[in-house]
């Protein structure tokens, strides 16, 4: 039993060290820092300084998208995100709780899934086993508990559909700067 409890103390020791050193990291090189722990980041895509990771690996991002500053991402039980997503500041993205109704109090979780062409707004909550359809928005101060469908603008708390998006969208999220405010 101890050595289960140190191992999950290095474990939490490591999260800890990527969280704070991969800010110290320019953007250019800050996607081949964290391949090395697992996190997987796709080409012209980012995540800015002062994110904070609650796992290792269980992580992947596409092209041409970008996480902005001071975000969530509680990747325990994974955080899948499409090509050309943009995700703004303060979101908090959970792939794992507690079961409230266990005597216990257990774990509960899934991962999150963001599909192409998303675009959440900041200070947003996306809970466990979320899936995101392609296009939808999410709009600032949201929290999401259900799927949310393609093509659909949701807010609110709960989020639910306020209408649906114009699918012809041509443009694509580029972001990357190597020191950004």
């Amino acid at each position: 039993m101890a050595n289960k409890s140190f191992l999950l103390q290095c474990k939490f020791f490591l999260v800890g060290t990527i969280n704070i050193s991969y800010n110290l990291v320019p953007n250019p090189l800050r996607n081949y820092y964290l391949r090395i722990f697992g996190i997987r980041i796709g080409g012209k895509s980012c995540i800015h300084r002062s994110c904070k990771f609650f796992h290792v690996g269980n992580f992947r991002m596409g092209r041409n998208s970008v996480v902005n500053f001071d975000c969530y991402l509680d990747n325990r039980r994974g955080i899948y995100i499409g090509n050309n997503v943009g995700i703004a500041h303060d979101t908090k993205i959970y792939s794992l709780g507690h079961d409230i109704n266990s005597p216990r109090f257990e774990t509960r979780g899934a991962p999150v899934v963001i599909g192409d062409n998303v675009f959440v707004f900041s200070n947003v909550l996306v809970m466990p086993g979320v899936t995101i359809g392609e296009g939808a928005i999410i709009l600032a101060g949201s929290v999401v508990t259900k799927d949310v469908e393609p093509w659909t603008i949701v807010g609110g708390n709960p989020a639910r559909k306020i209408r649906d998006r114009n699918r012809d969208i041509d443009y694509k999220t580029v972001y990357r700067y190597w020191f950004a405010l």
